[in-house]
């Protein structure tokens, strides 16, 4: 009795140990090392790709966020801020009517068909918005120039970014707003036209986030 009651003992110290050990080993050392790691050489990526405006942190380099007006009453969608650029359309987006505020609900995709009646309805109005919204008085926007991802949300609706032709499709209505040359806007969007990754994957872009901080800078100090 008493032996079998030692080797249950030694048996339970064992396991014990190995506990501890374990709890040393993968819940306190290594997650330090992991994190010493990515602090030394990604320190960007490891602390999520923070985008920074006057010495503080107003979003992340990796989701959007939406520009729209304040909700008036009985409205249940608020209207985009034309004043800045827009994104693609976003599911799970906060409303953002100060250029940094940043507030992030939650993410997912319609995972509607393609031939999806609602789908198809929301697509053209999102169309026939874009040419309303992106028309001046001395340029008009034709359909067939608006490009997918400005009436089509992206699997997560968290997209940071848009593609140089809907950045350039913008630049009239946000030149407008904002009393600016289309030729100042235009060499903003150029300078924040990123090219394929590796030269090879994926598609320009343009980060929404960044574009709109360096309008907002334009025109403070215009």
């Amino acid at each position: 009795m008493n032996h079998s009651l030692s080797n249950t003992a030694r048996l339970l110290g064992a396991g014990l140990r190995a506990l501890l050990v374990l709890t040393l080993v993968t819940g306190v050392l290594y997650p330090l090392a992991v994190t010493g790691i990515a602090q030394g050489l990604f320190p960007g990526k490891a602390n999520g790709s923070e985008v920074r405006a006057d010495g503080k942190v107003v979003g992340s380099s990796l989701i959007g966020q939406a520009y729209d007006l304040p909700l008036k009453k009985g409205q249940e969608t608020p209207a985009p801020d034309l004043k800045w650029f827009q994104g693609r359309p976003q599911n799970g987006l906060g409303s953002n009517n100060v250029n940094t505020q940043y507030r992030l609900i939650l993410s997912g995709a319609t995972n509607r068909s393609g031939d999806n009646p609602e789908l198809v309805r929301w697509v053209k109005e999102a169309k026939a918005a874009v040419v309303r919204d992106n028309s001046t008085a001395g340029y008009r926007v034709k359909p067939s120039q608006v490009p997918a991802d400005a009436v089509t949300s992206s699997g997560s609706g968290l997209d940071p970014d848009i593609s140089p032709e809907y950045a350039a499709l913008q630049v009239h209505r946000v030149a407008e707003r904002n009393g600016l040359s289309t030729g100042q806007v235009r060499k903003l969007v150029e300078a924040h036209t990123e090219g394929r990754t590796l030269g090879f994957i994926g598609e320009p872009r343009v980060d929404v986030l960044e574009l709109n901080i360096a309008l907002r800078d334009l025109v403070g100090g215009s």
